[in-house]
């Protein structure tokens, strides 16, 4: 059943950048705890509020009693690794959520989130052998490409399709990379994000060593507010592990969780969070630009004791002056995940529910990203 947004707002989408100014910064909403000095900046954020207690240090900063902190949640989770080996050894896989604390009526979403993406996977390897073929749709200067899929999706039961960013120099190297899986908005095709200049922006932040040579995939949604949730037969929530695996079997992508990042604009941003924390094991960082979160609170509480564990980055932000994805939710809900565990942030930025949005802020959420997916990634050369 998908999940609707306020009956008040509706969401309308702009299909192409048209003809826009840089709209002022009157309006309500504060931004809370700051995005890390990394983050672009410009166009500025409309309060900048210091920091608050429940901020997290950007990846790399040094903290006093790092060493003896390190060494208390190494005993913390080889004291929970032997806690659950004995439960799974003893009562079997649901012994393991009482382990852990997880309280569920029948299997929790996570655990049937599980289950599902097994069920992919062994679909997805079953074919194997007739793996889609990408095609070279666009090449650009930099050397970089634009190339499409298509493919008969079983969790659609119908055609499923994705563009992918691969970097310059692609072909040339041995080398495995991290994979940013992007949603698309209500009734937007998968080619918003090149016209609000993906491609570009990628290759310039490459080029500049501001974050780590890395691929785009732009999944197609379907049409009406679907949510990225299971409607009229289609399981969206499906479709996109279904995506994820056959990417990590057709590129040379690092295959784990630290190595893929999940984002989205408007119903896409839903969507993502709602991915990311449904299958928490599947991917290390999540964004929703000019999203929302109706409904996803339980499912991040459930998450709480596999989000402290493997921790979880993640970049919130609203439009002041959005009618549609209500800015003021992105604050409370960062909050919500570094009280879980994760190194979240949220803003306010000035500008609208659309593209422009969008397109002003894509650098420094590709920056967020990148230096949050680079930490396992392989030395940029």
């Amino acid at each position: 059943m998908s999940v609707a947004v306020k009956s008040s707002r509706t969401q309308v989408w702009l299909e192409n950048l048209g003809e826009w100014s840089w709209p002022g910064t009157s309006g309500g909403g504060a931004a809370e705890a700051l995005p890390p000095t990394w983050v672009p900046t410009f166009p500025p954020r409309l309060e900048p509020a210091a920091a608050g207690p429940g901020a997290t240090a950007a990846p790399g900063a040094r903290q006093p009693g790092r060493a003896i902190a390190r060494r208390l949640a190494w005993g913390a989770v080889a004291a929970t690794l032997a806690v659950l080996c004995v439960a799974l050894a003893l009562e079997g896989p649901r012994s393991v959520e009482r382990s852990l604390g997880i309280r569920t009526l029948g299997p929790s979403p996570s655990i049937r989130a599980a289950r599902e993406d097994a069920a992919i996977s062994r679909a997805a390897a079953a074919s194997a052998r007739s793996l889609p073929t990408l095609t070279v749709a666009s090449q650009d200067g930099a050397g970089s490409s634009i190339d499409a899929a298509s493919y008969p999706s079983a969790a659609l039961r119908g055609s499923g399709s994705f563009l992918v960013y691969l970097p310059a120099g692609y072909a040339s190297t041995t080398r495995r990379y991290p994979v940013l899986y992007l949603l698309t908005g209500n009734d937007q095709s998968d080619t918003a994000f090149l016209q609000v200049g993906l491609q570009g922006e990628l290759d310039q932040l490459i080029a500049r060593h501001a974050i780590p040579p890395m691929i785009a995939v732009m999944i197609q949604g379907g049409p009406g507010t679907n949510n990225w949730h299971a409607m009229a037969g289609r399981h969206y929530e499906s479709y996109v592990v279904e995506v994820q695996e056959l990417v990590d079997r057709m590129l040379p992508t690092l295959a784990n969780r630290d190595g893929r990042a999940i984002a989205g604009d408007s119903m896409g941003g839903y969507g993502a969070m709602s991915e990311a924390l449904a299958r928490p094991y599947r991917f290390g960082v999540v964004e929703s630009w000019l999203g929302f979160f109706n409904g996803l609170e339980g499912q991040l509480r459930a998450d709480q004791p596999i989000i402290s564990r493997l921790g979880l980055h993640a970049f919130l932000y609203g439009g002041a002056e959005d009618k549609i994805a209500n800015p003021e939710e992105d604050a409370p809900f960062a909050a919500a995940l570094r009280a879980a565990g994760a190194s979240a942030h949220s803003a306010v930025y000035p500008g609208e529910h659309n593209l422009e949005t969008v397109h002003a802020h894509l650098a420094g959420m590709l920056v967020y990203a990148g230096r949050a997916l680079s930490r396992d990634a392989e030395p940029v050369s």
